[in-house]
């Protein structure tokens, strides 16, 4: 995986996060990336980096466990489009109708090595 492409995700996250997430990255386990049809998907966790303000601690104490996913169009750039519920429901990423069926299957629908730390 592309850093480019991990910071281009997070910088999407970034820019529709209330309040704004500076301190944040991709937990590590959790990044998913493919191609459909020439649209590229993503879904990460994040969790907050050194010098996180209180602010920040607080948003995504609850938000930051949650399954974020983002759609890169041609032409478009990353944008976010969904998110898990938390607890995450058992049908994973599969349950989100943003990303296409067999790209979930073969994310394993999300279940990352960071569920079983």
């Amino acid at each position: 995986m592309s850093p480019t492409v991990k910071a281009s995700v997070t910088a999407a996250y970034r820019r529709r996060a209330q309040p704004p997430l500076t301190h944040i990255a991709p937990v590590k386990g959790t990044f998913y990336y493919g191609s459909c049809d020439g649209v590229l998907y993503a879904g990460t966790r994040f969790h907050l980096t050194p010098g996180s303000t209180e602010a920040e601690q607080v948003a995504l104490q609850d938000d930051g466990a949650a399954m974020k996913y983002f759609v890169d169009r041609p032409g478009a750039g990353w944008h976010y489009v969904a998110s898990d519920s938390f607890p995450a429901g058992p049908r994973g990423c599969a349950a989100i109708a943003q990303i296409p069926a067999h790209l979930a299957a073969l994310w394993n629908d999300c279940r990352s090595t960071a569920d079983k730390q």
